[in-house]
């Protein structure tokens, strides 16, 4: 193991504080490190990884558009990407698809889309975008700009103007802020990741949605984290019952490769133009083949078995010994625990599973197609751990 490490400390930048796991090879839900030591992946790489380590499928629609061309410029056509998106505005109801590397890079381009729209629809002077307090949309400097986190922004200072943040759950603070600045939009997760598996309120959704409205500016959705069937729909907006002029995604989406997209609505489906956006890597047929493969297969009985699978969660977390509460919706869970949510980690670590973090919570984003069996395997030995003393 030392090998690995010393070399990823010597040649790596130290951005991350890495647990002391070398990750080999794995299958499903079962990861296996360079000792030959199992886990349980309760985290599938951040809500990547779908349907899981080397999935057949997706692995051999990967493998058969690697045989037949594995990038193109954006100059020309290609299959994959005009079939992925065809798959995504069917499903969402959605107009056009731009795609990107990242869900930073779909926050840009929907940051982008809204001030291009207002610019042309209310003045050059309606660029101001508001976000939500303790939201988190992104690395980039414009990205950090819109994350509503203070210590995000530390170090990197000055970060791109335009950006206000009104408090979440708060539909008198955004109507304040919309009051104040010349608003393009209003960009918000329906479900707050790293800001601690935090839902928010129907009933504040549907104002939000009123007030676009009436107020004549945009409603982009953050489905990086949420989206691709992670909260029992196929983006979470669709639990709140309201219709996005933007959708941002990725994660889940490419189910391993790198992949971005955001969705542009019926008010913005034509705002840009030739040369308005670009990136080299996007829509690349291999990242677009496996996603059309995680998208086709997102259908209502998966849906309907994640939702099994969160009330599972729920009841078996919710009263147990050391848990003071369990948040989220779907298979994006928090659990903030009596003990410091870095000592359950690295206990479950221990005894075999993998565990992520949201600020003071363990945070579980386990593949959408996790085996009941495994699943009930992994919520046993986090409750040991969590009920230790």
């Amino acid at each position: 193991m030392s090998i690995i490490s010393d070399k990823d400390r010597t040649y790596i930048a130290g951005t991350y504080a890495r647990f002391p796991v070398e990750i080999s090879h794995g299958k499903g839900s079962v990861l296996y490190d360079t000792d030959g030591k199992k886990y349980i992946d309760m985290g599938s790489g951040i809500g990547v990884t779908s349907f899981g380590i080397a999935d057949d499928e997706w692995k051999n629609a990967v493998s058969a558009q690697l045989s037949a061309v594995q990038h193109t410029s954006n100059l020309y056509y290609t299959e994959p990407c005009t079939r992925l998106a065809e798959l995504l505005c069917q499903r969402t109801g959605m107009k056009k698809v731009f795609f990107s590397n990242s869900g930073a890079e779909a926050n840009e381009c929907a940051i982008k889309v809204a001030r291009k729209w207002a610019e042309e629809n209310k003045g050059a002077e309606y660029s101001t975008i508001i976000t939500l307090k303790n939201s988190f949309h992104g690395r980039t400097v414009t990205t950090l700009a819109a994350t509503g986190q203070d210590h995000f922004h530390e170090h990197f200072m000055p970060l791109t103007p335009g950006f206000v943040y009104a408090e979440a759950n708060n539909i008198d603070d955004v109507k304040r802020l919309v009051k104040e600045n010349k608003v393009a939009a209003v960009m918000f997760e329906c479900i707050q990741g790293e800001g601690g598996v935090l839902p928010m309120n129907p009933e504040f959704i549907k104002e939000l949605a009123s007030l676009a409205k009436s107020e004549n500016f945009l409603l982009a959705v953050d489905e990086v984290q949420t989206g691709n069937g992670r909260t029992g729909e196929l983006y979470a907006y669709m639990n709140y019952g309201i219709t996005p002029d933007i959708v941002s995604t990725a994660k889940g989406l490419g189910g391993g490769l790198p992949l971005g997209a955001t969705l542009l609505g019926e008010k913005v489906e034509n705002t840009l133009k030739a040369g308005d956006h670009g990136s080299t890597f996007g829509g690349n047929p291999i990242c677009c083949a496996g996603a059309v493969n995680i998208i086709e297969r997102i259908d209502d009985d998966l849906l309907t078995s994640v939702k099994e699978k969160s009330k599972l969660i729920f009841d078996s977390l919710s009263s147990a010994k050391g848990i003071e509460s369990v948040s989220g919706m779907g298979l994006m869970i928090g659990i903030k625990t009596k003990k410091a949510a870095k000592d359950i980690i690295v206990n479950c670590i221990d005894k075999g599973v993998l565990c992520l973090s949201a600020k003071d919570k363990v945070r579980l984003l386990p593949a959408l197609n996790i085996p009941t069996e495994e699943l009930k395997e992994a919520l046993q030995i986090i409750k040991n751990v969590c009920a230790e003393d």
